[in-house]
C-alpha cells in the first residue's frame, strides 16, 4: 500500500525535476519558437507584420480564438508562465529577427505572481521599457498593453496583486504618454469592483475566456491601426 501511495509522488517529483532541469538549460525557452522562426519568410512587400509578445494570455489567444489571427499578418509569440526578464532574453529572436512593423507587448502579471521569484514593480517596468527600447532601436513600432486585472493568483495565493497591477499600469501608461506610444487599456474594460478580472471574461480570474478575448480584440486592433499610421 505504501508503494502505491509513493508512486504518484515519485512521478510528480521526477516531472518537477525535469521541468527545473529544462529551465536551467533554456531558461527563456528559446527553443519553443526556434523552428517556426527559422522557416518564417521575411515580410512580403507592403506586409505590415505584427508580433504579439507575451505570456499564457498571449499564447492562449491563438488557441482560444484562432480566427482573430487568420488571414492577418499577426504572429503569436506568447509563452505560458513567462516573466519579463525571460521575454527580454528572447525578444531579439522572437520579435526583432522577424522584422515586424510593430510589436504588441503584454507582460508583467507573472512577475507579480512571482513565477521567477519576488521582484519590484520598478524591475518589471524596467524590463518592459527595455523591450520597447530594443524594438525602437530596430525601427519596430511599439504598442504597450495594460496588465489584465487579477484579484488573486490560483497558483500563488495571498500576494494581493490587485493594487500592484494598478500601480504598474500607471507606470506603463505614463511611459506611453511620454514616448508617444499607443497604450491598450484592457484593464479598464475588464476589471470588476475588487480590481479582479470580471467573471464574465474569465474562469480562473487570470486568463481570458473567448468572451474576454472578444473584448480585447477591437481594442488592440484599434491600437495597431493608429500605431501603423504614426511616423517612425
Amino acid at each position: 500500500m505504501k508503494n502505491i501511495l509513493l508512486y504518484p509522488l515519485i512521478l510528480f517529483s521526477f516531472h518537477a525535476y525535469c521541468q527545473n532541469d529544462l529551465l536551467q538549460m533554456d531558461w527563456a525557452n528559446l527553443e519553443k519558437y526556434a523552428a517556426a522562426n527559422a522557416i518564417m519568410k521575411p515580410p512580403a512587400a507592403k506586409e505590415q507584420r505584427i508580433v504579439f509578445m507575451g505570456n499564457s494570455i498571449t499564447e492562449g489567444w491563438l488557441n482560444i480564438d484562432s480566427s482573430f489571427f487568420t488571414g492577418k499578418p499577426y504572429v503569436d509569440r506568447g509563452i505560458s508562465g513567462q516573466t519579463t526578464p525571460q521575454m527580454l532574453v528572447r525578444f531579439r529572436q522572437d520579435v526583432v529577427d522577424l522584422k515586424p512593423a510593430a510589436v504588441v507587448i503584454l507582460a508583467g502579471t507573472n512577475d507579480i505572481a512571482e513565477n521567477t521569484g519576488p521582484v519590484t514593480l520598478d524591475f518589471i517596468f524596467g524590463n518592459i521599457v527595455s523591450m520597447a527600447q530594443l524594438a525602437k532601436a530596430n525601427h519596430i513600432r511599439v504598442i504597450l498593453c495594460a496588465v489584465l486585472p487579477v484579484y488573486d493568483y490560483p497558483w500563488h495565493q495571498g500576494l494581493e496583486p490587485a493594487q500592484k497591477i494598478r500601480d504598474l499600469n500607471v507606470m506603463i501608461r505614463s511611459y506611453c504618454t511620454q514616448q508617444h506610444i499607443v497604450y491598450v487599456d484592457y484593464y479598464s474594460a475588464m476589471a470588476d469592483e475588487r480590481g479582479g478580472l470580471d467573471k464574465k471574461y474569465s474562469d480562473d480570474g487570470v486568463h481570458p475566456t473567448l468572451a474576454g478575448y472578444r473584448v480585447m480584440e477591437p481594442l488592440v486592433e484599434k491600437a495597431i491601426k493608429v500605431t501603423l499610421q504614426q511616423k517612425q
